[in-house]
């Protein structure tokens, strides 16, 4: 069927925002802070095929695996859905990410007739195992990291499973909140149903298929030109992990990159093998790691979906780290593993295209989840959250402040919210002076995020990373500083944390959270005098700092720069390190 582009422009927008809209109802229908807060979940738009053809601006982990979800689901389902019923699951093997992420799926039909499908992963704050929260950063098996649900008909013609409700309820920590999120996410597809619905009544199935094709050909077409026009050759990088949370490490992730006319190839053969820890990356997140630095470097501007995809060939050796063999834990791997793939293959594409990748941010979520009883309501509680850090910095542009980088795309979690929520105290949120890694654009500061634990005593799982081996600087810029965790014990002991954790704490415990900084770019000493001074004044890096990493000599006093004393300095510097006169 031929169709015009307007009414293809018309059905992808329309498709576009259904995604968009699915998400305002799931977020606004949330019980949990992490949802309804951090916005902590993704949508999508399916063709009868169970090919993406719309998402929203959601997270990039969620979204990346949500083709492979949807596919294998389906597949794995024995039976058949049927109009108004709903398809939930979250073991990671299927579902590609996390046990807390949660997936379902819903059909929508028209007269009886199948005309897409409607998704939806949101991260629920606690789904059992060994810990609250569900990350803990020691296990060892998939089993100890929650309750692993099949895909099961979840809601039957409208209506809940009120027997498959009591059994997954029954193995999380906080029911109630789990079935507000749960509920939420039905919401969610429904709306996305109805206004699919709307989209037949306007302009037929027939039409509405012969759209979405055309809108995935279109992406496939201006996605392999992007591909073409970059240099073809095979490009290799690799990053490590500093420890696997059970053992040390570091663990070893390699990619190698073969651009061949418009077709492209991420090879992860020599990436080391599937550890004991939780930080192994399931293939959904190996798979939305390529997809969505694939889609950074290229044209922001392409529509996300199926076609993008087309040109793109992923070849991840099984049972390595980046596909491992079930049950490994994979914890850890959608919410850490996935950030690091981004830096490797951000490295590998700085070869192809310098011009258009950043140096490494923080290269981590910070995943803080504690729980217990509180005391309050004599119930369990349990609390998650990813923490903000530095983005690297980029070709003109200095790297982001306290921002969630790369794969987490989440918000933060206001102090207020969990201060109501939970038995916990804030002491101090602040940006990290000297954290953002030196360069002529510097890379983004870290934070310190710092609270008080008022209940008689509180698990703390940690999953983070950047601790030890620091975010990389690119081209002449240095790296930004590494983070840290610590426990401040009420008689002024402090404990320093393991960057992945379990361990329990007392009333009276501070936990104080440092993220780390991003990276720099470029040649520190090329960086603009004014902009170190403006750096020095709003606290981002400091006086000492800015002499010993930029060569800027500030008055202190004066709050001004003395010029001739800065070139002296960088000449000086400059001689000693072999570089110029």
């Amino acid at each position: 069927m031929v169709i015009d582009p307007v009414t293809v422009e018309v059905v992808r927008g329309g498709l576009v925002y259904t995604a968009e809209e699915m998400g305002i109802a799931l977020r606004k229908s949330a019980y949990s802070p992490n949802i309804k807060e951090r916005m902590d979940h993704s949508c999508a738009i399916f063709d009868p095929q169970r090919r993406m053809v719309a998402q929203a601006e959601h997270i990039p982990v969620h979204l990346g695996s949500m083709s492979l979800a949807v596919k294998r689901g389906l597949e794995h389902y024995r039976g058949r859905l049927e109009e108004g019923d709903m398809l939930l699951f979250n073991d990671p093997y299927l579902s590609g990410t996390h046990l807390p992420d949660i997936t379902l799926i819903a059909p929508a039909y028209y007269e009886g007739e199948l005309v897409a499908y409607l998704a939806n992963k949101a991260h629920h704050s606690d789904v059992g195992g060994k810990a609250p929260g569900s990350l803990a950063g020691d296990a060892t098996e998939l089993f100890q990291e929650g309750v692993i649900i099949p895909p099961v008909k979840f809601v039957k013609a409208g209506e809940i499973d009120e027997e498959l409700s009591e059994l997954i309820l029954s193995n999380v920590r906080t029911p109630e909140v789990r079935m507000g999120d749960l509920r939420a996410q039905i919401a969610a597809n429904s709306l996305g149903i109805r206004r699919v619905l709307e989209m037949v009544e306007e302009h037929g199935v027939e039409r509405l298929h012969a759209a979405m094709e055309a809108i995935m050909d279109y992406s496939e077409r201006r996605m392999r030109r992007e591909i073409e026009a970059m240099p073809e050759g095979t490009y290799e990088a690799e990053d490590f992990l500093e420890d696997t949370g059970v053992g040390e490490g570091p663990v070893k992730i390699r990619v190698r990159i073969t651009v061949e006319g418009d077709e492209i190839t991420f090879d992860y053969t020599g990436t080391d093998p599937q550890v004991e820890g939780p930080v192994n990356a399931p293939l959904g997140v190996t798979l939305s790691g390529v997809y969505f630095t694939l889609t950074s470097v290229t044209d922001p501007t392409i529509p996300i979906n199926d076609g993008c995809y087309r040109p793109v060939k992923v070849i991840v050796p099984e049972g390595c780290l980046m596909n491992p063999v079930k049950p490994a834990p994979v914890a850890g791997g959608n919410v850490e593993t996935s950030q690091r793939n981004v830096d490797v293959l951000l490295k590998a594409f700085a070869q192809i295209l310098p011009g258009k990748v950043c140096a490494a941010g923080q290269g981590t979520m910070n995943n803080v989840c504690v729980g217990g009883i509180d005391p309050r309501t004599g119930r369990p509680w349990a609390f998650y959250e990813t923490i903000a850090g530095g983005y690297g910095g980029r070709p003109g542009l200095d790297g982001v402040d306290g921002v969630h980088v790369h794969m987490t795309n989440t918000m933060n979690t206001p102090i207020e919210a969990i201060e109501a929520a939970y038995p916990i105290r804030f002491l101090g949120y602040r940006l990290r002076c000297d954290t953002g890694g030196p360069g002529k654009w510097r890379g983004g500061c870290g934070v310190e995020r710092s609270w008080m634990l008022l209940a008689p005593s509180a698990t703390l799982s940690i999953l983070a990373e950047r601790n030890r081996i620091r975010p990389w600087g690119l081209f002449g810029g240095r790296p930004g500083a590494p983070g840290e965790y610590l426990i401040r014990k009420p008689d002024g002991r402090v404990l320093r944390l393991r960057s992945k954790c379990t361990v329990k704490m007392t009333q009276g415990d501070i936990l104080i959270i440092r993220t780390p900084g991003g990276g720099g770019y470029g040649d520190p000493y090329e960086r603009d005098p004014s902009l170190v001074l403006r750096d020095v004044v709003d606290g981002l890096v400091s006086a000492s700092a800015a002499r010993r990493d930029y060569g800027v000599m500030i008055d202190e006093e004066r709050m001004t720069v003395d010029l001739e004393a800065t070139e002296e300095l960088r000449r000086r510097r400059r001689r000693a390190a072999g570089v110029g006169g």
